[in-house]
């Protein structure tokens, strides 16, 4: 088991600003986004000073894919069918903790439609 402290972003504007202008993450930290619906999700790097991995989930927590960003890129790292959920940390967290693709994350419960 791995616990995450993850910031959530779940409006235009805390999606928009992301992890822009931080110098530095701790280890297990990260941020959520949750989107209003399902949809090809995308991320970029633009204003972002540290590297980091991407995870985009399923809504049962099951990871679609994960994708590594460079820091101020503005290259777009998608997710490879329609999500509402994306976790990003940094970069080659996933691949520490042994998570790939198929993997289950719990605790997005919460974050379901009703």
């Amino acid at each position: 088991m791995h616990a995450i402290r993850a910031e959530v972003a779940d409006n235009f504007v805390t999606r928009m600003t992301g992890l822009m202008h931080r110098p530095g993450m701790g280890a297990n930290e990260g941020m959520l986004f949750v989107f209003d619906e399902a949809g090809i999700q995308c991320m970029w790097m633009k204003n972002t000073l540290i590297p980091l991995s991407v995870a985009y989930l399923a809504d049962d927590g099951v990871i679609v894919n994960i994708e590594n960003m460079k820091p101020h890129s503005e290259q777009s790292h998608c997710a490879k069918v329609p999500v509402r959920f994306a976790l990003e940390m940094n970069q080659g967290w996933f691949a520490g903790k042994g998570l790939k693709p198929g993997a289950k994350l719990r605790g997005l419960e919460r974050f379901r439609p009703r």
